[in-house]
């Protein structure tokens, strides 16, 4: 993908790995994340970009460019073929959606009373199917990188975040039959489409790899103490058991862990530290259970065996990092200003906020205007 190209789509992988990080791991999921972007003085980045997944995989790509929706995986070539009309009908879908995002960015930018310039507006939305037959679904706009309005699927009705946000939902919640028409949708049709996208996609979707696992110590200067650190790494799908066990029991103090990120061949990683004192080091276990395993993993620690290479090599990669990204972040500097757009967001996610947006399936018929 082109430079150009690059703040917006950062600003679409904050958001999906900031929402799969705080809704958690489901059976199967089918997510769209649409961001906009509004901008008149920068005509050379797509300002609006809508994003398909399932289960983590992208599987459609659509953008104020190309103006179509574009096939992201090669299963998704079958479809075409039973279907021809699919890619149509679905780019049509996302225009209209399209249109629909310049009107309500502009709607809020009068509503908050701010000038013309660059104003961000997410949404995301999908369902999800677990393991044991359930089904679950979600629904959020977002504003400037702040939630904005979200559908509680308990109430069935609109829950806004402010007093601008107030106007939109009053106008939803009156609308006869449109918050029934959303709960049928997300429960029921995007449902269908998620179950007919994994029987496409069987091969890749449904398929199950081992993860493998490592365990890496070192010690700690200052108070003796021993940092260990078990990496999971290589494993599809998604859902993954990995604790520290103390004396076979699952043990949270001074436990640390990431979030389960993708690998770029569609795998996943995932890791979890521990400190500890060295006496207690034989009572620790490295726990693990996933698909791929026939059965539970355990692995001991070992004393750490050069504590200051160790470090060394932490810290080297940690400034290698440091680096790449204040080279990204300089060319994306000099060549879009969207970048403040996403350091903006990026904070407000470091605060606990989330950022999302996104759609399922055949596509559903036009979301409301704000209003």
């Amino acid at each position: 993908m082109a430079v150009s190209s690059a703040p917006l789509w950062l600003l679409v992988l904050l958001a999906i790995a900031q929402w799969e990080s705080s809704v958690g791991a489901s059976s199967h999921s089918l997510k769209y994340f649409y961001t906009s972007i509004s901008d008149p003085s920068q005509g050379q980045q797509p300002h609006f970009v809508a994003v398909g997944y399932v289960d983590g995989q992208i599987f459609n790509y659509y953008d104020s460019h190309s103006q179509r929706v574009q096939p992201r995986a090669s299963w998704m070539e079958k479809l075409g073929k039973e279907d021809p009309q699919y890619w149509d009908r679905n780019t049509q879908i996302i225009r209209g959606h399209e249109e629909s995002f310049r009107v309500n960015l502009e709607t809020l930018r009068s509503r908050y009373n701010q000038s013309e310039g660059l104003h961000t507006l997410q949404w995301m939305y999908g369902c999800e199917l677990q393991r044991d037959g359930s089904k679950g679904w979600f629904f959020q706009y977002r504003y400037e990188g702040r939630n904005f309005i979200t559908f509680d699927k308990e109430t069935l009705t609109w829950v806004a975040s402010d007093q601008q946000a107030q106007i939109t939902k009053r106008k939803w919640d009156a609308i006869p039959g449109y918050n029934q028409r959303w709960k049928d949708y997300l429960e029921e049709i995007c449902i269908e489409w998620l179950e007919k996208y994994l029987s496409y996609g069987n091969d890749t979707l449904l398929r199950t790899e081992t993860p493998k696992v490592m365990v890496s110590s070192r010690k700690e200067v200052e108070d003796g103490m021993e940092t260990h650190i078990c990496r999971v790494h290589g494993f599809y799908p998604r859902e993954i058991d990995a604790s520290w066990r103390r004396d076979g029991e699952v043990s949270l103090e001074e436990t640390f862990h990431g979030s389960v990120a993708p690998n770029a061949d569609g795998t996943y990683h995932y890791w979890i530290s521990i400190q500890i004192d060295p006496k207690e080091r034989s009572r620790y276990r490295c726990h693990v259970e996933h698909d791929g395993l026939q059965e539970p993993l355990d692995l001991e620690l070992k004393e750490p065996t050069n504590s200051k290479s160790n470090l060394g090599l932490i810290i080297g990669c940690v400034v290698a990092a440091l680096v790449l990204v204040c080279v990204i972040a300089g060319t994306l500097i000099f060549r879009s200003k969207y970048l403040f757009c996403i350091l903006k967001i990026f904070l407000s996610l470091l605060m606990g906020q989330r950022v999302c947006e996104a759609s399922p399936g055949v596509l559903p018929p036009m979301e409301g205007e704000f209003g």
